[in-house]
């Protein structure tokens, strides 16, 4: 059994130093163009020049949990892409999230800005009745935020492509009840896949729909967002602000109105990263699975995206 590992911007090394030691029986190498057919492929954005040479790969297995920039390349019909299910991601967001929520909801950022100002402020307590809270993707990253968000007491609201039942969380599906579910949220997070549909969902019109002083985190891709339009609502004060960790083009471009806006707080894609251990044994588990003619979790609908 053959693994070829084959990471942009990443050092392959450790990955391949991981699998080997999960899978002892496997032979594990980083890939160079030329190398011999390998059965299997743990990749993240790898260039077409790959798929084009593993002719014989049997799955690909991305180190992350978004496939859009894999589902992007030529991919031979009927080649498996088996994306990551959790493997330590989903307490990250969920960390980052409720953080972000928090912050905006106690208004701590304005006593930040205070504080560097040397002035001893008080603001009134808001009420958490008057900020529900809207997830857009309940995959298990999305649940995972929406249940952790009930622990503060938040109405959480929670939509999805397909229905869901999440325990505490009013699930709204299908594209007929995207308005009613943006109508209902002061606060709206997105976890949505990237997909043909998705793209630029999150516009004037979609975001215009909050509850006045509306507040945005996005946690999911750039191209979901329209940049302009978010500027818009922020400079006519129908949003609060938003808190953004994916963008368009990363790095975020030094002269983007992003990094100066006074509504706006920018993290450099670091809401949830890939923790390399969990991951591997994840990936082994599968792999293994896999050889024994077993069904594994996580593998993606080309057709959906995700």
């Amino acid at each position: 059994m053959r693994i070829t590992v084959c990471l942009s911007q990443q050092k392959p090394e450790p990955w391949v130093a991981g699998l080997q030691a999960a899978l002892p029986g496997a032979q594990v190498s980083a890939w160079q163009p030329g190398d011999p057919p390998a059965d299997w492929a743990v990749v993240w954005a790898p260039p077409q020049a790959f798929i084009d040479e593993q002719t014989d790969l049997r799955a690909l297995f991305n180190t992350g949990a978004g496939v859009d920039a894999l589902l992007k390349l030529r991919l031979p019909p009927g080649l498996r892409v088996v994306r990551l299910d959790d493997a330590g991601m989903s307490v990250q967001m969920a960390e980052y999230v409720c953080h972000a929520v928090i912050r905006h909801f106690r208004e701590f950022d304005g006593y930040e800005a205070d504080t560097r100002e040397g002035r001893w402020s008080y603001r009134k307590p808001r009420s958490r009745a008057d900020w529900p809270v809207g997830v857009m993707g309940l995959g298990v990253l999305g649940t995972r935020v929406a249940q952790a968000l009930r622990v503060f007491d938040f109405p959480v609201h929670g939509w999805s492509r397909s229905p869901r039942e999440v325990p505490g969380v009013v699930c709204h599906a299908g594209e007929a009840a995207l308005d009613g579910f943006l109508a209902s949220c002061r606060v709206l997070v997105n976890l949505l896949p990237l997909t043909p549909q998705t793209e630029n969902i999150l516009n004037r019109q979609t975001l215009g729909r909050l509850l006045p002083g509306g507040y945005l985190i996005n946690v999911a891709r750039g191209a979901h967002l329209v940049d302009d339009d978010l500027l818009a609502l922020l400079d006519s004060g129908h949003l609060a602000g938003a808190t953004l960790d994916v963008f368009r083009t990363e790095p975020l471009p030094a002269n983007h109105p992003f990094w100066t806006h006074p509504r706006l707080t920018v993290t450099p894609h670091t809401s949830a990263r890939t923790l390399r251990d969990e991951s591997i044994a994840q990936i082994a588990g599968k792999i293994a699975a896999l050889q024994r003619g077993e069904p594994v979790a996580g593998v993606v609908d080309p057709v959906r995206g995700y």
